[in-house]
């Protein structure tokens, strides 16, 4: 019987992070991670199809287009990064739990965001802190 959101959710606080929760965090993280590799496949696919377009004008834009789908692929090459560290985290038994405080990060909070490293307190504190040093 397949673990669902609903299932996660309803399971006790004394039961965070068990056995049947590592390995729903587990397949999702691998399934996320299976979606981007096509995506990053695909690219590199178009990139190679790259057509010669004589007008200048729209040369531009083609180059333009390159350079978005390349700066997105960038973003999901960093998610990747991330999702294999999560893996790493959950072989260690450690994934779910705040770096900085070592305090649970919540269920909901995953689900949102499967590659989160802070609970919600932690990231806005660090977030502050930035904001204050940025200005």
């Amino acid at each position: 019987m397949a673990l669902t959101e609903a299932k996660l959710l309803a399971m006790p606080e004394s039961e965070y992070m068990n056995d049947k929760q590592l390995e729903f965090f587990k397949e999702r993280l691998i399934a996320m991670r299976n979606e981007l590799q096509l995506k990053v496949d695909e690219t590199v696919e178009h990139m190679r199809e790259q057509e010669t377009v004589a007008d200048p004008a729209d040369r531009a834009t083609v180059e333009e287009e390159h350079a978005l789908e390349l700066r997105t692929r960038d973003r999901e090459r960093k998610l990747l990064k991330k999702i294999d560290q999560a893996l790493e985290r959950i072989a260690r038994e450690d994934y779910g739990y705040c770096e900085e405080t070592g305090e649970p990060i919540g269920l909901a909070r995953l689900l949102a965001r499967p590659t989160a490293t802070l609970s919600v307190e932690a990231q806005t504190r660090r977030e502050r802190m930035q904001k204050m040093y940025a200005d």
